[in-house]
């Protein structure tokens, strides 16, 4: 029997091939997706309020009687549309009109509007209200359920995805949704059959919880939720299946390598830097391949944990390859792990993209002869051009910025009879716990929860704009003292062009304010060779004041700088200024940060600027970022492609995530469930390639 995933969209009444196309942009291809493509979120229609009820921000129906209508002429020019009832009155505006339209909306007439409540130069006003004439009470009944609000694509209107949903609804009562939640799991948690759920959520009752619904609390939602939840776990197992069906190389403990790496360092791991080391030996050690993600806050030391898991692959003949996302980043990498290795006899080769001609050449051929055991490169690594010997781990520094597909297609690289490398993951972007239980599910994780010894706390200052030359005079005094100082543009456009020119108008402004100190500009769009210089210059001291954009987010270990500016920081996320601030704070004195906004700052602003000044935990500031930003914008959605959930909001409904974890392996012996759920929440976002 057909289903109705099976029903093509064009099946239903008005859907041609040009709105089909338009409907597979939100992933509607079947009758069934667009059951699926729920509300938001809904608007009351039910009721008529009273113009004077209302206030800024409300959303509403209002009926009234036309008393003024005139073209306005301001910043734009619009038509203005006073509307009383027998309560008050308020200002319909309309920017975008014609003379019918103005003809139509005349003194006398009587309208129902709907729209959203604003402040405005005339009270209170609706920009753009949905409206009609009445001409009877009787002919215009209000809607008897509440609206719903769907998300939306480019060449789709809300009231066209409504009806097209109506349609689907009908098909229902011919064809049901397969219900695949195991009845015991239903009753469990009191959960709806899925066809009754979703037609309360298209279509709720006027007599529906609203806030609950508008909180996302409702029974209904709820399990599709869990749903949800559990379909992207599913997929998360079922990749660390496939990844661990086939075989890694052992890596047996190799002493010698490891004592000859840590001995010359002027430094001893702490506890939890030889835990962690400990975990990844073990693992490695086994024929299974290691996928293990290591969190660490800035400055924990996980470069030495990678390079302890690294002797370990060359001490037994093997090769390693570390990928970072930046090229400041690699070269960071590229310096430890010279110093570290070289003195070992150990030869290493450089690959990015800007690596060309000659040296190029050369570092292809070291990597597939096998004279190279560590390779160091940013996503230049993936290129099918680049052959390795016989690679066996990767370590990925900073893994939300690739995000798993690209993780896995280095998997391939080791793809040598049959091996495949083990994988070693590091970040130190914190991740709340509801996310690594979520996002990397087929990780296993360890933390490095300790700093090393003598690292010095850093106090955050949160100061306007306004105050800016007493800043500009703090940076003075610190580099004549014979400290060093960082200033970071940031710019609100994604524009790396507009944050470059930003960076060398700052830059030329302080250098012409501070004659007295020597100023450094180091950013996005330079060359690799003439932004090393800078690097350099600054970490021997030759600059005192470096300015930049968040290229120097990762990777940058000057000891002696102790302040750094960041301007505009409401502008970025907290984990990001967390990085930034990390900057310093790497030496023996004490080291301060100061976040310089521009007034005013929203509530979410000052929220977000009172945790950095609060907290120096990198894992309290990641999950404060979570509840203010959402797992989008945390992960950076376009790099995890795994986080954009249709219902699910992971801070929100994390309740939900133990008991996904402790049902979901049992569920897994049932391959025709999960691909059915995988299928139906995922649909094709689930692209992880051969593995």
């Amino acid at each position: 029997m057909a289903t109705l995933d099976d029903v093509s969209v064009t099946a239903l009444k008005g859907v041609g091939a040009s709105l089909a196309s338009t409907l597979a942009k939100l992933g509607i291809v079947s009758v069934q997706d667009l059951l699926f493509h729920l509300p938001h979120r809904y608007q009351d229609r039910t009721r008529i309020l009273p113009i004077a009820s209302l206030r800024v921000g409300d959303q509403g129906v209002i009926d009234g009687e036309v008393t003024d209508s005139k073209v306005v002429m301001g910043r734009r020019r619009s038509l203005q549309v006073t509307l009383r009832d027998g309560s008050g009155m308020i200002v319909l505006r309309f920017f975008h009109f014609n003379a019918a339209q103005k003809q139509q909306m005349s003194v006398g007439v009587r309208l129902r509007c709907f729209g959203e409540i604003r402040r405005g130069r005339a009270g209170l006003e609706i920009y753009h209200p949905e409206y009609k004439l009445v001409s009877d009470e009787s002919l215009t009944p209000v809607e008897d359920m509440l609206t719903p609000v769907y998300p939306l694509t480019e060449g789709i209107q809300q009231n066209r995805i409504r009806s097209l949903c109506q349609q689907a609804l009908s098909w229902l009562d011919r064809y049901e949704i397969k219900d695949w939640l195991p009845e015991s799991i239903r009753e469990n948690y009191q959960f709806l059959n899925i066809n009754d759920a979703i037609r309360f959520l298209h279509h709720p009752p006027v007599d529906a919880n609203q806030h609950q619904l508008i909180e996302g609390a409702h029974i209904c939602q709820q399990r599709l939720i869990f749903e949800e939840l559990l379909a992207h776990h599913f997929s998360l197992l079922r990749l660390r299946r496939e990844v661990q069906s086939h075989k890694a190389i052992p890596l047996p403990h190799v002493s010698d390598l490891e004592a000859g790496l840590l001995e010359p360092l002027p430094f001893t791991l702490t506890n939890a830097q030889q835990h962690v080391a400990d975990e990844i030996k073990s693992d490695i050690q086994k024929s299974i391949p290691m996928l293990r993600l290591v969190q660490g806050d800035v400055g924990s030391g996980k470069t030495i944990v990678a390079a302890i898991a690294a002797a370990q692959a060359v001490g037994n003949h093997c090769q390693i390859a570390l990928m970072a996302p930046t090229e400041i980043l690699a070269e960071q990498h590229w310096i430890n792990f010279q110093q570290w290795f070289e003195p070992l006899g150990l030869s290493m080769a450089w690959l990015s993209g800007k690596t060309k001609g000659k040296q190029r050449t050369e570092a292809l051929d070291k990597i597939a002869s096998g004279e190279a055991s560590i390779v160091i490169g940013t996503h230049a690594l993936f290129q099918p051009e680049v052959k390795f010997h016989k690679l066996a781990m990767v370590v990925i520094d900073e893994q939300h910025r690739f995000g798993v597909h690209q993780r896995l297609a280095l998997k391939d690289k080791g793809a040598l009879g049959g091996f495949v490398p083990h994988q070693l993951i590091m970040t130190a972007t914190p991740i709340p716990r509801t996310l690594a239980m979520s996002a990397y599910a087929d990780l296993d994780t360890s933390v490095i929860d300790e700093l090393p010894p003598g690292r010095q706390p850093i106090e955050t200052v949160v100061i306007s704009d306004a105050r800016r030359d007493q800043v500009i005079s703090r940076v003075r005094e610190a580099c004549l003292e014979g400290r060093q100082a960082y200033w970071v543009c940031t710019l609100v456009e994604e524009s790396e062009a507009l944050q470059c020119q930003a960076a060398e108008v700052t830059a030329a402004t302080l250098t012409e304010q501070l004659p007295d100190l020597k100023v450094g500009l180091v950013h996005g769009r330079m060359k690799a060779k003439d932004k090393s210089a800078v690097m350099d210059a600054f970490k021997q001291g030759q600059l005192d004041l470096l300015v930049a954009t968040t290229v120097i987010e990762v990777g940058v270990d000057v000891p002696n700088a102790s302040l750094i500016i960041i301007e505009n920081p409401e502008r970025l996320g907290l984990a990001q200024l967390h990085q930034l601030r990390g900057r310093v704070g790497r030496g023996d004195t004490a080291s301060y940060c100061v976040l310089m906004y521009h007034p005013p700052l929203s509530q979410n602003g000052k929220e977000r600027l009172k945790v950095m000044r609060e907290s120096n935990n990198g894992f309290v500031i990641a999950e404060k970022d979570l509840e203010l930003r959402g797992p989008g914008e945390v992960l950076g959605t376009r790099q995890t492609g795994l986080m954009q959930f249709r219902l699910a909001e992971l801070e929100r409904d994390k309740a939900w995530l133990p008991e996904v974890k402790k049902l979901a392996p049992a569920l897994m012996n049932d391959p025709v469930l999960v691909d059915a759920l995988i299928e139906r929440w995922l649909g094709n976002s689930v692209q992880y390639g051969a593995v």
